[in-house]
């Protein structure tokens, strides 16, 4: 970067390297010691060693700009600064260091007392030298170069020449090189309590404030806290002006001799917003100096061409929103002395340094406090390689043609079970895999509702103390269920809840509960208690579960709302429905039972696959099991073979639990299939059961527990 040496203002060595004086055709030399070799190469020449020292005692020297013999105006001594950015791994182990044009070479320059008035910054917005810098004025910095090494090769000392390929910033829309530049700015100070606004110093610096207000804030993930914290613990003062065509105006008015701001200030800033309000941010850029100081004052003063910096206009955001289409969202945002304050910022894991970041700053600024109560961060869409997703990868997905092929459903229920704390992957296998989890919960629903279709609950509801003890299961299960769904949503966790609703459809619900109950629903009296009981124990579950699904299902939780309870309304308006607080005893009960079911449908299903049986209707099953569990077992009296699902259980007492399938000799009922002695006891019937025969045409089964 040669257009950096004519603004040249120190050089820097490392304190804890070597460095070699060395005596060549061309002069005396400082270059570290272990690259005198490969410079001697490089310049083409030879040399000898005549000394060595650590740099910690070159520091404090001074050196003579190399283009001091050319011109007077570069003839000034500079120092010798110490840094640890400077290295042997190639080069000469010294670098050059202008401070306006290179962030290390700032801070160095400036942590050796040099001023930011003293610093040369001879480089002008347009690119190209003061037009009365010495030798370069009025030219292009890059156009320059050719001319910036003939002057050093006239001077004696220019050593060599070449053109290598390094790392460059560039514009990211137009793709060309950009230069770092010192530049005045207009800064939020971080930790001093007073400023150019200021009318009494603050008790507390910004910074405290902001980290104070984290420990109050919380955070979705939990790890975001500590981000946000160490940013805001490290980060320098916060840069708020820009260089730029377009943009929110710095409405100021500086002195053109002392930089002073104008001392009606304040004001201008209330006429800047007014034109601004009138005329939109066009406005501004047309008005005249004369127009806002008047004549008198003009002359004096330079108006401001700054912007605000995007950050500092989405950061303010809270003031606009909760103050104005906001303010009455809920009640403590009316209290505009303390700050409005929302429930939720959320935004990309990207944001902890900007939209949050910002927020906290300026409403700290005003109020002295977050405007935000909570903070929820999510990943990013990725391919199932875990690829940003991008049209030139073709990986993407396309919500418009995933909404008309599946549905828009599908879409939020992808999002809901997905992890959003970190990248959301997303293809049609991983769709595919939600519209199978859709279709289990709503093949759910669809029992539930088309088997309390006859139940009106004002009239065929059961007490709690008549229901049937699986039926009080099966309502202990759903109000635990619900304490951890709604646990989960108090932190905005979804895809827990998704992943849980699943389970419970299929396992809680599918596989045990429901199956349970179809011969109480297909084979007792419509009326009758056994029936009633159920019924009111499926409504009380589809009341809780529509809720729980409406937030991720939530085209599905209306429709079906619509359905189960027509004429009021919408399930948006509904709260959480109220169930009573778990049983811990019947669901432990509950669960050893589930147990042993399961070990007891392993063994049928084993039998059913020699060809021993069916189904589990057809299995006659013996348990042999411990005390403990018998006791258990039997407690369920003749009920326990509808919890099994077979025709006949026989308990045994052993040591260990052990199962025992054999194929039942009775005779099949075609109305319950279940395999009983007395199936056509009445020449009427002879087909069916004496227990159907009783719950079609006498007093009906009697049922205590399943």
């Amino acid at each position: 970067t040669a257009w950096t040496i004519p603004a040249n203002q120190a050089l820097n060595l490392n304190p804890a390297l070597e460095y070699a004086l060395v005596d060549t055709e061309r002069g005396l030399l400082i270059l570290a010691a272990s690259l005198v070799e490969k410079c001697m190469v490089r310049y083409g020449l030879t040399g000898t060693v005549l000394a060595t020292v650590l740099g910690e005692k070159l520091g404090g020297l001074n050196f003579r700009h190399p283009l001091s013999r050319v011109d007077a105006g570069y003839d000034r001594l500079s120092p010798i600064y110490l840094a640890d950015y400077a290295t042997a791994d190639d080069g000469t182990g010294l670098v050059h260091s202008s401070p306006a044009y290179g962030l290390d070479d700032f801070n160095s320059c400036v942590a050796h007392g040099l001023t930011t008035d003293d610093i040369l910054n001879p480089v002008q917005g347009n690119g190209s030298y003061a037009a009365d810098f010495p030798l370069f004025g009025g030219q292009n910095i890059w156009k320059a170069v050719p001319n910036i090494l003939e002057a050093l090769k006239n001077a004696g000392r220019l050593l060599a020449t070449e053109t290598i390929t390094h790392s460059y910033p560039h514009c990211w829309r137009h793709k060309t090189p950009v230069i770092y530049r010192a530049a005045a700015q207009w800064f939020v100070r971080m930790d001093e309590g007073e400023g150019v606004f200021t009318k009494d110093k603050a008790p507390k610096t910004l910074r405290q404030m902001a980290l104070e207000a984290i420990e109050h804030t919380g955070f979705y993930p939990e790890n975001g806290q500590a981000r946000l914290r160490d940013m805001i613990a490290n980060r320098p003062d916060w840069c708020i002006s820009r260089q730029r065509s377009w943009g929110v105006p710095v409405p100021f008015f500086l002195h053109k001799d002392s930089g002073e701001l104008h001392p009606r200030t304040m004001e201008i800033l209330d006429q800047a917003a007014d034109i601004v309000q009138q005329g939109g941010i066009e406005a501004w850029s047309r008005v005249t100096a004369e127009e806002i100081l008047g004549a008198a004052d003009a002359p004096h003063y330079t108006k401001s061409s700054d912007i605000l910096e995007v950050w500092f206009d989405s950061g303010s955001t809270f003031w606009h929103v909760l103050r104005g289409t906001h303010s009455n969202a809920h009640g403590s945002l009316g209290h505009h002395d303390e700050g409005p304050e929302a429930d939720l910022y959320l935004e990309g894991h990207d944001q902890h340094r900007g939209w949050f970041h910002s927020s906290l700053l300026l409403a700290n600024a005003i109020y002295g406090r977050a405007p935000y109560r909570g903070l929820l961060t999510h990943g990013f869409t990725v391919d199932s390689q875990g690829r940003k997703m991008s049209k030139s990868l073709g990986n993407g997905i396309e919500p418009q043609q995933v909404s008309q092929k599946l549905g828009a459903e599908i879409i939020r229920l992808w999002v809901a079970a997905s992890d959003y704390s970190g990248d959301i992957a997303g293809d049609d296998k991983i769709l595919a895999r939600v519209v199978d989890g859709y279709r289990r919960i709503r093949n759910t629903l669809r029992f539930l509702l088309a088997n309390i279709s006859d139940f009106d609950v004002a009239a065929d509801s059961v007490g709690p103390d008549e229901l049937l003890e699986v039926d009080r299961y099966a309502l202990a299960r759903a109000s635990a269920m619900q304490d951890q769904i709604l646990a989960h949503f108090q932190v905005y966790e979804f895809h827990p809840v998704v992943a849980k609703l699943q389970v419970y459809c299929s396992e809680d619900l599918g596989a045990f509960y429901l199956d349970v109950l179809k011969d109480r629903l297909y084979t007792t009296a419509p009326k009758s208690l056994a029936r009633r009981s159920a019924q009111t124990a499926l409504w009380h579950i589809t009341q809780a579960m529509l809720r729980w699904m409406a937030p991720f299902m939530s085209f599905t939780a209306e429709e079906a709302w619509g359905v189960f309870a027509p004429g009021l309304g919408s399930i948006f308006k509904q709260t959480y429905w109220p169930l009573a607080t778990p049983d811990a005893a019947l669901l432990a009960k509950w669960a050893a039972i589930r147990e042993v079911r399961e070990a007891v449908n392993k063994a049928i299903e084993d039998v059913r696959t020699s060809g021993g049986v069916g189904s589990s209707l057809q299995a006659t099953v013996t348990v042999t099991a411990p005390p403990e569990t018998h006791a258990l077992l039997a407690g369920l009296g003749d009920d326990l073979k509808f919890v099994f699902i077979t025709s006949q259980v026989t308990l045994v007492t052993g040591e260990a639990l052990a199962i025992t399938v054999t194929p039942s000799t009775a005779p099949k009922c075609e109305r319950c299939w279940h395999y009983r002695d007395d199936v056509g006891h009445d020449p009427a019937h002879p087909t069916i059961c004496g227990r159907c025969t009783s719950n079609l045409f006498g007093e009906g089964e009697a049922r205590a527990v399943a």
